[in-house]
């Protein structure tokens, strides 16, 4: 396993919450210094998500400017206007003759159901979290993960997920991954090799003390995009875009490491991958960078559940 990096996010990363604790739900931004690099690989059957066909390694536009994560369902997306409107009163997006563009790709979970179904985030919610945005940002039931939950494929209880950031050195490079886990799959820790969140078929609760159930949340069968696991992971090292496209996927590998099952019909599974740094980028074995990124995808997932 690459070396975890503590209470850290890789140079040039900026992430931003708003958080509607009463309706559960809010959206997370994640801020870029400098020019990016950036892909998208979508593995789940149901996904939500804004600007990933730009992502494909072979359209124009390089990268992105911002990655909104973020509850609501597709209402949710309204979010990313107001990622736009902050990063263009600052003067940052795709240059075009004399205006610019900026381009923000994000992706939803569906949470209408964990609390109120109005509360949605909205453009007004994307602004502030742009303005909210830190380099030491919280986790758990915060931003896009609020209303998160897992390990709901049969009994009658769900468990609370959330928002989990893990930092991870790849040789002389850095990979962040901040993960939203909304499993429908049960979420198993490598590190201790036991269940963090553990599916308990016919269960009127859970008996792994570890995390807290949640019998406001719905049970019983789920229809397709009523749960998924979405996230970006940020590196320092240089990648060109199908490079960061090959990234983002063997990230899903972390992910099927930690959500068990994963990708299902019923998720819409989405990792975003993002090279920053401009002409800092650190040049290094692209499976190193590519490992880093798989152990920090599957230790964000099981701090979402943790913390």
């Amino acid at each position: 396993m690459a070396s975890p990096v503590q209470a850290s996010l890789v140079a040039g990363l900026r992430v931003g919450h708003w958080t509607d604790e009463a309706g559960r739900t809010g959206c997370t931004v994640l801020l870029f210094d400098g020019p990016t690099v950036a892909s998208v690989d979508v593995r789940g059957g149901a996904p939500g998500s804004i600007e990933t066909a730009l992502l494909d390694p072979w359209r124009t536009a390089s990268g992105v400017h911002a990655v909104v994560l973020t509850g609501g369902s597709a209402f949710g997306l309204a979010s990313a206007d107001g990622v736009r409107r902050w990063l263009d009163e600052r003067g940052i997006g795709f240059q075009i003759a004399t205006v610019h563009v900026p381009l923000v790709a994000g992706a939803v979970i569906f949470d209408l159901l964990a609390g109120d179904p109005g509360a949605r985030p909205d453009a007004a919610a994307g602004y502030a979290a742009c303005d909210a945005a830190t380099r030491e940002p919280a986790e758990g039931l915060v931003g896009a993960g609020t209303g998160a939950t897992v390990a709901k494929l049969t009994g009658d209880r769900t468990r609370r997920g959330g928002l989990g950031i893990a930092t991870v050195r790849a040789g002389d490079a850095t990979v962040t991954a901040v993960m939203v886990v909304n499993a429908v799959g049960g979420i198993w820790d490598d590190e201790t090799g036991a269940w963090a969140a553990e599916i308990q078929p016919g269960a009127s609760s859970p008996s792994d003390a570890s995390g807290a159930s949640d019998a406001s949340a719905p049970g019983g069968p789920l229809g397709p995009g009523a749960s998924t696991t979405i996230g970006c992971v940020v590196t320092d090292a240089l990648l060109d875009k199908p490079r960061a496209f090959r990234l983002a996927g063997v990230a899903h590998d972390g992910l099927a490491r930690a959500v068990r099952p994963a990708h299902t019909d019923l998720d819409g599974d989405t990792i975003f991958c993002v090279s920053l740094g401009g002409n800092a980028r650190v040049e290094v074995p692209t499976v190193q960078a590519q490992m880093a990124a798989a152990d920090a995808v599957a230790r964000a997932i099981v701090r979402a559940v943790r913390r």
